[in-house]
């Protein structure tokens, strides 16, 4: 399945710092990805809507029941005003039935470093996995 690519709803003024976010999502059946893949459009819909959004990308591979996303904010309240809303508000509580493993890390990056690589934030991704495995 082809990558969504990076989309920007709403510029970042120049000069300005993001608040960046990439996520892992791992389910634990085909199902479970498929079910994942088809809420997609309406949080990807939402994150184009939503106030203090800078930037969204989907990584789908439904087949290996993996997803990434990575979204860039104009500040932490921003992101948390949009997962405390709907649809999304409800569908990351859905999903947790059928989640293997979740991850995320967060970071701030100036504005113009945007639109974030897949390969930065998988690295950032791998870092945050090992940060939490040394201190388990």
């Amino acid at each position: 399945m082809p990558d969504m690519p990076w989309f920007t709803p709403t510029p970042p003024a120049p000069g300005a710092e993001v608040h960046v976010m990439a996520s892992r999502f791992e389910t634990r059946t085909l199902l479970g990805a498929v079910r994942f893949f088809l809420k997609a459009p309406g949080i990807i819909g939402q994150i184009r809507k939503a106030p203090g959004a800078h930037g969204v990308a989907l990584r789908a591979r439904v087949l290996g029941r993996t997803f990434l996303t990575l979204s860039a904010w104009e500040d932490p309240e921003a992101l948390h005003r949009f997962a405390r809303s709907e649809p999304h508000r409800s569908s990351s509580r859905a999903a947790a039935a059928f989640m293997r493993e979740s991850a995320f890390t967060f970071w701030t990056a100036p504005a113009s470093e945007l639109p974030i690589t897949w390969a930065e934030a998988e690295r950032r991704l791998a870092e945050e996995a090992a940060r939490l495995q040394r201190t388990a």
